[in-house]
């Protein structure tokens, strides 16, 4: 039944407050690297599993949360979830070591990773049918805001606070969640039939855990392991393939499958699934890019690159409201989506022509804000189409399946932008090199001005000389860096030009409202 009045906000206040948290946990610990380091004496290999550890269990436990819903309550299971990532969050902060640390991450990731795609099918069942594209609209701030403020407020705390405070600022908000999620969220009254432990399908969960989690740890760890000339990324990949064949397998075939993926025999949540993994990579990949960019090129701080990226999120935020009204009176969502894409390839275009040595803050700002309208034109009509055609209980199903293949399309983002990167600056320092020449008149006029500012600052001729040498070293693979950039925006342009045939195949019929409502 869907809330009324004061209780149907209250109710979307907690979960969009849910869903911010997982979101920004996401990204949070990025601008923590270097203090982690210092702090708990690790290394940057090791830090990074700090990241993946979340991002694993984020990607395990999300499929399941529709099977873990029927067989607690989504009510407790929600409020569990609540707890665990507050109480992880809680421990991380107090982590006295990298090891405890990575363990308190994944627990943190176990407990949010049902916040996201259980807050979705949450607000499906508070709002009434006709309002299904506003509640797609108010889900979406959350999943674009989350990884957009998740920089901005860990580089705040980073700058003027310590390490503990990125996971401490979680405690008092978890708490308030968890009170309003035992007060006001309800069981869902299309939850389907509990199943004996003696029928549960514990196999389909450890290949769930051991497929799909490989995976995970393969996109997580691979540019750190060098990808395949790594025998430890070649063994996962391997575990990962064979896990989830043979997970498929057992969920088509089993009686009562955890993750029952015959629902995607659906046209329409098949499809949303696949462009939801799309938007993922398009999502997750900018945000990885930008603030490498400006960070290491321009010299922002963290502060500074987060709150670059807010306008742009406010954008977002300011089109969905008004994305699903129109939805609502009955706009073709296909349409949206369409011109959605179009508006990302400009914002690739735009902010790879913006990458610049000489850029300031307010070059980017138009970019930014293309990519907040475009993800705002993307995620709403996506989302609401790929569940517009479920039936009652498949809901919780759908918003965890496009939740995940969210997730991984992210991952998948990252990991190939990373991979891109090395790739083209290797290729752009290989052809700048040879034109650099000692003999050459231009080459020798730059050495000498630098040899000579060394020798200013006190450094003897052959000091300065090395320290010249050195700096137009650094020259190069600048420029070799901001070359890449450009080149991995121009092909993100082109894939997402071959991306707008997709929206045309998914199936809304003209002049017709997408019928939420089938929930009710």
């Amino acid at each position: 039944m869907a809330a009324k009045g004061a209780k149907k906000w209250i109710i979307t206040l907690t979960v969009i407050l849910c869903s911010l948290l997982e979101l920004i946990d996401t990204s949070i610990v990025n601008v923590a690297i270097t203090q982690l380091m210092g702090n708990l004496g690790a290394t940057l290999g090791e830090v990074s599993w700090v990241i993946a550890a979340y991002a694993i269990a984020n990607v395990i436990i999300v499929p399941m949360t529709s099977w873990l819903s029927t067989q607690f309550g989504r009510r407790n299971y929600f409020a569990a979830s609540v707890v665990i990532f507050t109480i992880a969050s809680f421990l991380c902060g107090h982590s006295q070591n990298i090891w405890e640390l990575v363990l308190f991450r994944f627990l943190q990731g176990i407990g949010g990773g049902a916040l996201l795609a259980t807050s979705q099918a949450i607000l499906f069942d508070t709002f009434p049918k006709e309002e299904h594209g506003m509640a797609s609209a108010i889900f979406g701030m959350g999943v674009v805001m989350g990884p957009t403020l998740g920089p901005t407020i860990g580089g705040w705390i980073i700058d003027n606070m310590s390490w503990p405070w990125i996971f401490y600022v979680n405690v008092p908000i978890g708490i308030i969640a968890t009170i309003l999620t035992l007060n006001y969220i309800e069981n869902s009254a299309y939850e389907g039939e509990k199943i004996p432990a003696n029928k549960v399908d514990w196999i389909g969960i450890v290949l769930l855990i051991v497929g799909v989690g490989s995976l995970q740890l393969i996109l997580e760890q691979g540019n750190e392991k060098e990808w395949f000339n790594s025998s430890f990324i070649t063994i996962f990949t391997f575990i990962a393939v064979i896990g989830i064949i043979l997970f498929i397998w057992r969920e088509l075939t089993f009686e009562h499958p955890v993750v029952k993926l015959s629902n995607l025999s659906n046209f329409n949540l098949g499809m949303g699934s696949f462009l939801s993994f799309i938007l993922g990579f398009g999502l997750y990949a900018s945000v990885f890019c930008y603030p490498i960019f400006v960070q290491q090129i321009l010299g922002f701080s963290a502060t500074k690159t987060g709150l670059s990226l807010i306008p742009g999120a406010l954008a977002t935020v300011f089109c969905m409201p008004f994305i699903g009204k129109g939805i609502e009176k009955g706009f073709n969502p296909k349409i949206m989506m369409i011109f959605g894409f179009f508006i990302f390839v400009l914002f690739c275009y735009q902010l790879g022509m913006a990458m610049n040595p000489d850029s300031g803050s307010d070059t980017f700002y138009w970019p930014l804000i293309w990519r907040g309208v475009a993800l705002a034109f993307l995620f709403v009509p996506l989302t609401t189409v790929a569940l517009s055609t479920l039936e009652p209980h498949e809901i919780p199903f759908g918003s965890g399946i496009t939740a995940m293949m969210r997730q991984l399309g992210g991952s998948f983002g990252v990991a190939i932008v990373s991979l891109m990167m090395e790739r083209f600056s290797m290729v752009h320092r290989a052809i700048l090199v040879p034109n650099i020449s000692p003999y050459d008149p231009e080459t020798q006029e730059r050495i000498q001005a630098y040899t000579m500012g060394f020798i200013q600052k006190g450094f003897s001729m052959e000091q300065a000389r090395q320290q010249a040498f050195k700096v137009l070293d650094l020259q190069i693979t600048k420029q070799s860096t901001i070359l890449a950039f450009h080149d991995i925006f121009l092909y993100l342009c082109i894939f997402f030009l071959l991306c707008i045939p997709l929206a045309f195949v998914l199936r809304v019929k003209k002049g017709v409202k997408v019928d939420m409502g089938s929930a009710h």
